[in-house]
């Protein structure tokens, strides 16, 4: 495993963090967009407009977001059996749980990508209440790893 040098493993984890915290805030900001797109006439300006705001806070903010939040928790991965962790981590239950609820996070964000290409070729046949329910499920799986992160129950 690596071993980041001194003093890098807290910076890497507070860039994570902040990374973390941006793909959230779009992953929660998006599908209520997707909410207020559903009121829209297609092709209106009120549709144009919210297009633009899907498609920047997609491509500028949450992509991003999401890449920097795996290369920062990556490097946090790969130093786990050395340093302040110890030898073993890896067979703890909680990093695997944790691990199964960031991949329900990537799946939201992969998922809420082609929500917006509907949107965006005026294709959505998804009623508002889809996107309400939609808007829970990031915040579901950010508590479960939140919990899984700190408590870690198992």
């Amino acid at each position: 495993m690596l071993e980041l040098p001194d003093g890098a493993y807290l910076w890497v984890k507070a860039l994570h963090i902040i990374s973390v915290i941006a793909w959230m805030a779009a992953l929660l900001y998006l599908p209520r967009l997707f909410v207020y797109h559903c009121d829209a006439e297609a092709g209106g300006e009120l549709s144009e407009t919210l297009k633009i705001m899907e498609r920047r806070l997609l491509r500028a903010i949450m992509t991003p977001a999401m890449i920097a939040s795996f290369l920062f928790g990556g490097l946090l991965l790969v130093s786990l059996d050395v340093g302040v962790w110890g030898e073993g981590a890896w067979e703890e239950g909680w990093l695997h749980a944790k691990l199964v609820f960031v991949a329900g996070l990537a799946v939201m964000h992969m998922m809420m990508a082609r929500w917006r290409r509907e949107f965006a070729e005026d294709r959505n046949m998804r009623p508002q209440k889809f996107y309400r329910f939609a808007n829970e499920a990031p915040t579901l799986l950010m508590i479960g790893i939140v919990i899984f992160a700190v408590v870690r129950p198992f």
